[in-house]
């Protein structure tokens, strides 16, 4: 059986001697495993659009189960993350957190765009890599089910004062009533900013501004929560941050 869709390479593993085994995210069926025979070869006419992180239009065959790339052309290659180090790897955590959080054959519509549309915006460098990081972060979790609490003060109920976020209880609250467990600060900048991060339009989840500080709580936020929810870790959120700390040591 024959079927075209589209699809964002997650992942590649090579296999045998050409083979490429890629991990899609598809606009209808969620998350696939198909395998792109001969890809590797220089006269492959469906390598360029078998690469990670290139969005294409694939035509598959599945017979028993499984899936074989029959034809892909490229839909959009993201080429501005190619040349930078830093671009890919914050990419490729994107690819990461998306095969992480997707289930087989379960469509992920809002996670496909969600992909797509921070990819865009890293590739062509439309905002700070650190605001389409913490946006990706915070969407991911409201559409995979992990939303916090953003409405009130957890603890008094009231619209919270100098607010912070609960990393065990996902939810924020003010300050001085505390919560329990670990916590990290928000401020108002940032609670307004994540919630708008929750509720907007696909299409303009980046469209919000910040200040350098309230960036930077936001980021540190977004990505606490994110690790806490999912329990685990990333190797490409590490390997993001040590190409941070290379290019700007310490003093």
């Amino acid at each position: 059986m024959f079927e075209t869709l589209q699809a964002l390479v997650l992942r590649e593993v090579r296999y045998k001697e050409a083979d490429r085994i890629l991990t899609l995210l598809t606009d209808r069926d969620g998350k696939l495993t198909a395998r792109a025979r001969g890809a590797l070869r220089k006269s492959s006419r469906i390598a360029a659009a078998t690469q990670q992180l290139t969005f294409a239009e694939m035509t598959l065959f599945e017979n028993r189960g499984r899936r074989t790339v029959n034809e892909a052309a490229v839909l959009e290659s993201f080429d501005g993350l190619r040349g930078d180090m830093e671009k890919l790897a914050l990419a490729s955590y994107f690819a990461e957190c998306a095969e992480a959080l997707s289930v087989e054959d379960q469509p992920e519509p809002e996670l496909l765009q969600l992909t797509l549309n921070c990819l865009y915006a890293l590739s062509r460098g439309l905002h700070k890599a650190e605001k389409i990081k913490a946006a990706f972060e915070t969407r991911l979790m409201c559409i995979s089910g992990y939303a916090p609490e953003l409405s009130r003060c957890a603890v008094c109920g009231r619209e919270p004062e100098d607010p912070v976020l609960s990393l065990d209880q996902g939810c924020v609250c003010c300050r001085s009533c505390g919560g329990r467990g670990e916590r990290c600060d928000l401020g108002e900048e940032g609670l307004t900013a994540m919630r708008y991060l929750a509720n907007a339009p696909a299409k303009q989840i980046l469209s919000f501004d910040l200040s350098d500080s309230a960036l930077a709580r936001l980021g540190d936020a977004s990505e606490r929560y994110f690790l806490r929810r999912t329990e685990r870790g990333f190797s490409t959120l590490d390997y993001w941050k040590s190409l941070r700390e290379y290019a700007d040591p310490m003093p």
